[in-house]
């Protein structure tokens, strides 16, 4: 476990996480607490055309951190050169060249659009580890992927059978993937895991402090785990998760009425349900002077921050959340991702 002698040695981090906008303005919905970073975890579009890039970037533009980190997700396939290009070569009947670079612009357009946008703070983090230093004097070490396991023809994809490699390095204090980890937060409408095996064995064996994700919109959620103290050869999450000291912080069951609730809960749902609105994010924490401390190593923060949701809730909110970090005093504080691959 993390010593926390010497408050002067770390300090708080405010992140928000969003995922899964798809497009959307969501003007009004986000919330006017400022952070110090801001991430989205992917699907920044719904059919990956330039004006959706563009109303993605004026909602990130929008919010109050001084950074914002961006990976792409399976439906930003003209992030995904070759996927794009082979969209545009096996469409039958052929398209129109003028009207694919009307609506989704010429191949690497789009990136370019993202790139530009440094300016604004906002950083497309490709796959890889990025050491980002921080305005209030703390380090991040992140590991970004896009990738996520499906048979389709979508961007940033591999197929199931073959698996992903995610080169994952000891220290990464946060994973951003587009996808969740299999047997976390996963869960679909048929009930269905849909999360990668590697990822979860990749997470297990880094032990990330904060692991965020979306492309699942069901399974939106936060849930606290914490590992076993000897882990499988190749992990998962039906035997190397200490379920006992896990707990689910909050997911849709816990704020959707359910048929079988009492009155009692369903009041209880409906508060929560309204602070939550009032303040256009839900909360999560990772700092060591909390109630229920959470122990470096040993647990990760585990965030589905899916926006888009369904009929019943039609937007869900992203998450905000309190990081304890160590400060470095004697690093310039340069703000920027620095990519190491």
């Amino acid at each position: 476990m993390m010593q926390t002698s010497g408050v002067e040695s770390f300090v708080k981090t405010k992140i928000l996480i969003l995922s899964d906008t798809h497009g959307m303005s969501l003007a009004g919905k986000i919330p006017s607490q400022p952070a110090d970073v801001a991430i989205h975890c992917g699907d920044l579009t719904e059919e990956s055309k330039l004006d959706e890039f563009r109303a993605t970037l004026e909602l990130l533009r929008a919010i109050k951190a001084p950074l914002k980190l961006v990976i792409a997700g399976n439906h930003d396939f003209t992030l995904d050169t070759l996927s794009f290009r082979k969209k545009v070569e096996e469409a039958r009947p052929r398209l129109e060249p003028e009207l694919v670079a009307k609506f989704y612009g010429q191949y690497e357009e789009a990136r370019c659009l993202l790139l530009d946008a440094k300016k604004d703070g906002i950083y497309l983090l490709d796959e890889g580890i990025h050491r980002i230093g921080l305005q209030n004097g703390a380090t991040l070490a992140i590991y970004a992927s896009p990738y996520t396991p499906s048979l389709g023809d979508w961007g940033f994809q591999y197929r199931p059978c073959e698996g992903h490699t995610f080169s994952i390095k000891e220290g990464t204090d946060i994973m951003i993937t587009h996808g969740p980890p299999r047997g976390i937060l996963d869960r679909t409408n048929s009930r269905e895991r849909a999360g990668c095996p590697d990822l979860f064995t990749a997470a297990a064996k880094v032990k990330p402090r904060i692991h965020c994700f979306g492309h699942i919109h069901e399974g939106w959620g936060a849930r606290m785990v914490t590992w076993r103290e000897t882990l499988s050869e190749k992990p998962s999450h039906l035997t190397d998760i200490d379920n006992s000291r896990s707990f689910v912080i909050e997911q849709l069951n816990t704020l959707q009425r359910g048929k079988f609730d009492t009155p009692e809960d369903a009041k209880r749902k409906e508060e929560k349900v309204r602070k939550y609105a009032e303040q256009k994010f839900c909360g999560a924490s990772y700092c060591y002077g909390d109630r229920t401390v959470p122990e470096a190593g040993k647990q990760t923060l585990f965030v589905n921050a899916s926006v888009k949701g369904d009929e019943d809730m039609p937007i869900q909110l992203p998450w905000l959340v309190e990081l304890e970090l160590p400060k470095v005093a004697t690093r310039k504080r340069v703000n920027t991702p620095e990519t190491i691959l």
